[in-house]
């Protein structure tokens, strides 16, 4: 019978040994985020991503130079019906000697093509194990963070992001001005910190003592489409202050007959969130509000 499970390989020139303890070293090349002890048997350590993913596992075999093998104990996904599919499965890491060289051999033991997670889930591990591990053997340095863009399709597969938009008669061209004049209608100064009109341009917004984050046009197409990347940021009003890090803020603008739509979404900001309430009605009252304002009468 075919087996279906993922699996991904690679060959490199370092020793087993050297391999095993990058492989178990999870924190250099999977997540920083990870909790809990990850080289030993027996262990248990866990994983998350903001809304989108955590998981439990536990270490239930381990050979040193030769096989490590994780048990997932419970696990949860956003973006998907069945939130547990990985659960009961195991994740195996088979080392073997291939003349002067030495094998990784990964297999997701129970990640099939019939789970609704499989594409998302296979592209983020075929990466972390053919880019980010490798590099932490061969390099001694991994990529251990999420990848954005298998992260913005399980976002667009959870479409949960708090979402809202409004139409306008001006043109897609005025609209687009209006959303790059950020301090005309989110802030003004010094609440503003920064220039906002062009890709690739950092700035800051500060509502002290409540609220502090950090953005980066990530893309910018006139008429079009503006997205920031939250690189930074401080929430004063909920326990996990950085609840926005990573999130995306996007303008999609779009002719709808002789009018022009604004679609605003806050890639992340899900009802998950303990900031939800708050920062979903904030963002309404800015862009149906005060940016709408800008673009129809110039003033917020």
């Amino acid at each position: 019978m075919k087996n279906h499970n993922f699996t991904a390989s690679i060959t490199v020139d370092q020793t087993p040994d050297e391999v095993f303890n990058a492989i178990n070293n999870v924190r250099g090349w999977w997540s920083q985020a990870i909790e809990g002890d990850t080289n030993k048997l027996g262990a248990e350590f866990k994983y998350h991503y903001q809304d989108i993913h955590r998981c439990a596992f536990k270490i239930t075999e381990f050979v040193p130079g030769k096989k490590v093998i994780w048990h997932v104990q419970d696990n949860y996904f956003n973006f998907v019906k069945d939130e547990r599919e990985w659960k009961g499965t195991d994740v195996v890491f088979e080392i073997s000697r291939k003349g002067d060289q030495t094998e990784v051999h990964f297999t997701h033991v129970g990640l099939l093509p019939a789970y609704e997670c499989y594409d998302v889930c296979s592209e983020a591990w075929g990466s972390y194990i053919t880019g980010s591990l490798r590099d932490l053997i061969t390099k001694g340095k991994g990529q251990p963070n999420p990848m954005e863009e298998v992260v913005s399709k399980a976002r667009q597969m959870s479409n949960h992001d708090l979402t809202t938009s409004f139409t306008v008669d001006q043109s897609p061209e005025e609209v687009f001005a209006a959303i790059n004049n950020v301090r005309g209608w989110w802030s003004g100064e010094p609440g503003i910190e920064g220039s906002t009109d062009k890709l690739g341009d950092e700035f800051t917004y500060r509502y002290n003592p409540h609220h502090y984050s950090k953005q980066k046009i990530t893309e910018s197409i006139p008429g079009k489409k503006v997205v920031w990347l939250v690189l930074d940021s401080q929430l004063n009003f909920v326990r996990h202050k950085s609840e926005w890090n990573g999130t995306k803020i996007t303008f999609e603008i779009a002719k709808k007959g002789h009018k022009t739509e604004v679609r605003f979404t806050h890639a992340g900001l899900v009802p998950e969130y303990e900031c939800f309430n708050a920062c979903s009605g904030a963002w309404g009252s800015y862009v149906n509000g005060s940016l709408r304002n800008l673009i129809t009468k110039c003033k917020r």
